[in-house]
């Protein structure tokens, strides 16, 4: 007989005993508990008390309820505002899902912490305490317009550069709201109308504030967002115009040198890369699991994809077989970026915050066990030549000057595959079987995270929030026509980045292998850093890892096999053979990454060495001799 020490307690050790699999759970923003009881600080002891008996009577079998309590612990539950931006945190869990950071909905003004508010306040409202602040006053005066004709052009002239230089610089963005607000209003009026005054009240005429500025810098303006884009994404922006424009009309290189319109076109490929993720998140938040499923199948890797495919068109054009190594040398440093970098930036700054961060080990394990999938499906092919291939060297020399039996030194030695029927007969089936492999395998982890076990993640809207219906920044349609025009500018920037990066390239000092898996695998990504470290900051260390193994998988389980399926219907030359260099780094990744998340625990010295190993990979690159024949 168990004594009845709590009603709701002993049914779940008995559960726990009997190793029962049934537990309804709840999210929480604590700890997850089973929602058939409630927990009480009490509860807490006397589960140790039944968890001691049972284990002089089970032994070995109460683990089975030990994991199951872990696991309960370590689920949590996420408070969302609305219906929309519950969509939002739900799709963040999913598998194949673009995690996004930023509200996809405008958030209720009242809620807002007191220094986010301040960074959208008006600049005619008068704070309750007092200050010296300058304040300008309209007074009941007869007023005469005739300045307008000579003073009104060249001061529009001062403001507007005023305006515009203090809105790039984005702290002094008080000032630059101070300008435009002159422009629009202070400077419509006739001077003897307006007043300057640090005074709260003027005595024997009524005023009324019409411009009042507290602060000419602020910041946490870093914060401040334009229709739900980042203010730094929205100032480059402006990029796209100049990269576009210049590209195209001074195709003489008169006005610009190729450096700085390939400099200019992947500057500008940040800010598309950021509306292509609003879009997408905005959709994927207002449909179901499939439109959203399709959606970031679709357009999720379409940044990478419409470089790669322009630079293997490009390439093929021109004869210029480099172009297809720096495409691989790309999906290579995208793969090396997001398994080391970006955890390893997120583990450090979130461990300077936090000191330790946990994370839940088993789903982790899940994604690394597709990532050792992933990647040794896209090897595979290159192992197989390896073993199976001919090799071959441009020039042999006998290093002793004697005999022919002496040791020889030979140069440019690679794997002959093209000449023989091992390539045809068996390499490129090969490729083309586990081309169709890996996106099977990918829409099976869709299928398993959006429809079969989608109670997993059971997000709950918090109380009093989403009743009058949430304000969204970008309605579907609205994000579809900014998804296709963001996809027809990231063509237009990826052509002139191709077009004039040969000079960059032709560097004697620089290998080819080292600006490919650098400057073009990770400034496309950098939307993608950032949203780590917005989750790490805020410890939720698990979304942070999700976003680079998301990332790696489909690099590995789409972008490589459409790349391979568009070179299928247009022969542009794109081979599924990697380098050495490639291979033994993307492998020693995979196996240092899987090391350091056995324990579900991060801080900042395990984000230290998967940046020092990203690092040193890197300098293997930077001091690797060029592609042959490049």
């Amino acid at each position: 007989t168990t004594p009845a020490l709590h009603p709701h307690i002993t049914p779940y050790v008995l559960h726990c005993a009997r190793q029962s699999a049934f537990l309804h759970t709840r999210v929480s923003t604590r700890y997850h508990v089973p929602q058939m009881f409630p927990i009480h600080s009490s509860a807490g002891r006397f589960i140790d008390i039944y968890s001691s008996m049972l284990s002089l009577i089970l032994g070995p079998n109460l683990n089975a309820c030990d994991d199951n309590w872990e696991e309960i612990q370590s689920k949590r539950t996420i408070l969302a505002e609305n219906e929309v931006e519950a969509n939002k945190l739900v799709n963040n869990y999913r598998f194949g899902f673009r995690k996004w950071k930023s509200h996809v909905t405008e958030r209720p003004f009242e809620d807002r912490s007191e220094v986010v508010k301040e960074l959208y306040s008006e600049l005619n409202v008068i704070k309750p305490h007092s200050g010296t602040g300058t304040r300008y006053y309209p007074c009941h005066r007869f007023s005469t317009y005739v300045w307008l004709l000579l003073g009104y052009p060249p001061l529009v002239l001062i403001h507007s550069l005023a305006c515009f230089f203090s809105w790039i610089l984005i702290f002094t963005i008080p000032v630059s709201k101070m300008n435009a607000r002159t422009l629009a209003v202070i400077l419509l009026l006739p001077p003897e109308d307006v007043s300057v005054s640090s005074q709260r009240k003027h005595q024997g005429y009524e005023t009324r504030a019409l411009l009042c500025c507290y602060h000419a810098t602020n910041w946490y303006y870093y914060k401040y967002t334009v229709d739900g884009i980042n203010v730094f994404a929205v100032n480059l922006l402006p990029l796209v115009i100049v990269a576009i424009l210049i590209g195209y009309i001074d195709r003489d290189n008169k006005y610009a040198s190729s450096d700085v319109k390939f400099a200019i076109a992947i500057g500008s490929i940040i800010p598309l890369s950021y509306y292509i993720g609003m879009g997408i998140a905005s959709i994927s938040a207002q449909s179901n699991f499939a439109v959203g499923a399709v959606v970031n199948a679709t357009f999720g890797s379409i940044t990478e994809l419409t470089f790669y495919i322009t630079a293997l068109l490009r390439g093929h054009q021109a004869a210029n077989p480099c172009l297809q190594e720096i495409v691989k040398a790309a999906l290579t440093g995208t793969l090396l970026g997001c398994i080391l970098f970006i955890p390893g930036i997120c583990m450090i700054i979130g461990g300077l915050r936090h000191s330790e961060q946990r994370f839940n080990s088993r789903s982790t394990g899940v994604s690394s066990a597709l990532l050792f999938i992933s990647v040794g499906g896209v090897f595979a092919p290159t192992l197989f030549s390896k073993a199976y291939g001919n090799l071959v060297c441009d020039a042999c020399t006998n290093s002793t000057g004697g005999n022919s039996s002496g040791p020889f030194v030979c140069h440019n030695c690679h794997y002959d595959l093209n000449n023989g029927s091992l390539f045809h007969s068996h390499v490129e089936p090969l490729v083309y079987t586990v081309s169709a492999l890996l996106p099977v395998a990918y829409f099976i982890g869709l299928i398993f995270t959006l429809k079969t076990h989608s109670h997993i993640y059971n997000i709950h809207v918090g109380e009093g929030q989403g009743h009058d219906g949430p304000v969204v920044h970008w309605s579907r349609w609205r994000s579809l026509v900014i998804l296709i025009m963001a996809t027809v500018l990231m063509s237009a920037c990826a052509d002139l980045a191709t077009e004039h990066i040969q000079p960059i390239l032709n560097q004697p000092n620089i290998s080819q292998y080292f600006i490919g898996v650098t400057v073009l695998a990770m400034v496309p990504e950098i939307p993608e850093i950032v949203n780590g470290i917005q989750f790490a900051l805020q410890n939720n260390i698990s979304l942070s890892l999700e976003v680079g193994s998301c990332i790696a998988v489909q690099v590995c389980m789409l972008q490589i096999p459409i790349l391979v399926l568009f070179n299928a219907f247009c022969d542009v030359g794109f081979v599924l053979l990697f380098s050495d260099l490639h291979l033994w780094a993307s492998i020693f990744s995979v196996i240092v990454v899987n090391y350091i998340f056995m324990d579900g625990k991060s801080d900042y010295f395990q984000g230290t060495a998967l940046v020092v190993v990203y690092f040193i990979l890197l300098a293997l690159y930077y001091f690797a001799p060029s592609p042959s024949g490049c």
